[in-house]
């Protein structure tokens, strides 16, 4: 897209460009604020706990100086929630972590007015860019099926189902080798 700018931030980083991107989740998600899990004092929240953990990286997309959208997350620790509401049997080693094996991409979103023009594909490539980790996690709603099939366009496979939270949807677990 045109006149698209992405800025990479760390944790640190993180801090003055926080109100905007709760802003850009509030927007996207605004039909959804009512359920708490969607809330944006949750969103917040799931921001902070990924924001602590190492390995932590944003890119936020703009468009004429204001933020369109964006991407974060964090290296999967050996002690990660990550996997704990898997409802799928997989075998061990698909969930082992190690603490350099799997970046988690916990959030993914652009604004309506540029889905659709390879924004959200150039913010997650810019994401991913040079990660040392041998493959990316995502989590898409299983309501979502347009979403997952953009993902597995992406080379994306889905792993599982998981239930991360017992107040947030049934979500597709998809995993994309980086190597």
């Amino acid at each position: 897209m045109s006149g698209l700018q992405l800025e990479r931030r760390d944790a640190g980083g993180l801090k003055e460009l926080r109100p905007r991107l709760l802003e850009v989740y509030a927007g996207i998600y605004a039909d959804r604020l009512h359920e708490e899990f969607h809330s944006v004092e949750r969103f917040d929240e799931r921001l902070g706990w990924n924001a602590e953990v190492p390995g932590f990286a944003a890119v936020v997309g703009h468009l004429h100086g204001r933020p369109i959208g964006y991407a974060y997350g964090c290296t999967l620790q050996p002690t990660t929630r990550w996997w704990k509401g898997l409802r799928t049997e997989v075998p061990a080693d698909a969930i082992r972590e190690t603490g350099s094996r799997t970046f988690a991409l916990s959030e993914l979103m652009v604004v309506e007015e540029v889905r659709g023009t390879g924004t959200a594909r150039q913010i997650h490539d810019e994401l991913l860019r040079d990660r040392p980790e041998e493959r990316v996690t995502l989590l898409v709603e299983r309501e979502h099926p347009k979403v997952r099939r953009l993902y597995e366009s992406w080379g994306y496979a889905q792993l599982g189902e998981v239930l991360p939270f017992p107040d947030a949807p049934l979500y597709d677990a998809m995993i994309l080798p980086l190597r």
